[in-house]
């Protein structure tokens, strides 16, 4: 009886963690959204974000005021197709309806750096795939960023 009793509970542990990551992928499969995004001006450089780091224009970060901070996003940028990934570490003004707000070096990687303002599709991604992705964009930019 006492062994019925351990498979039972081993079972419903085993579909409670199973349950959990699956709302966990289906929750990060659904955050996807369509605005615009612009950039940061060069006077925020140098500024606390909202989560206390220093920003810089040349690393991989982005400001929203609906995604939770520490969050990985993907961007594209729906005119062009090109692609970046970011991690939201700031908020934007109140007032903003933008969808994002991204460092410079993520505007000229999206190529609309010129043009301040591009339609982007800005999806929610694992906090792996947003690391690596952040990781392969700085080896193919200057390898003295350091923006995990």
């Amino acid at each position: 009886m006492c062994m019925r009793k351990l498979t039972i509970i081993i079972l419903l542990v085993a579909c409670s963690f199973s349950s959990h990551a699956q709302n966990t992928i289906r929750k990060i499969a659904t955050e996807i959204k369509d605005g615009i995004a612009s950039f940061y001006h060069d006077k925020f450089e140098g500024r606390k974000t909202a989560n206390g780091e220093i920003f810089n224009n040349n690393k991989y970060t982005a400001a929203s005021n609906t995604l939770k901070l520490g969050t990985y996003v993907k961007v594209t940028n729906t005119n062009n197709g090109e692609i970046c990934y970011v991690k939201i570490n700031d908020r934007m003004a109140a007032n903003n309806r933008r969808l994002i707000d991204l460092a410079s070096i993520a505007a000229k990687k999206l190529n609309f750096h010129k043009n301040g303002l591009a339609k982007v599709k800005v999806e929610v991604v694992s906090d792996e795939e947003g690391r690596n992705g952040i990781l392969t964009q700085l080896q193919n930019t200057s390898p003295n960023n350091n923006t995990l």
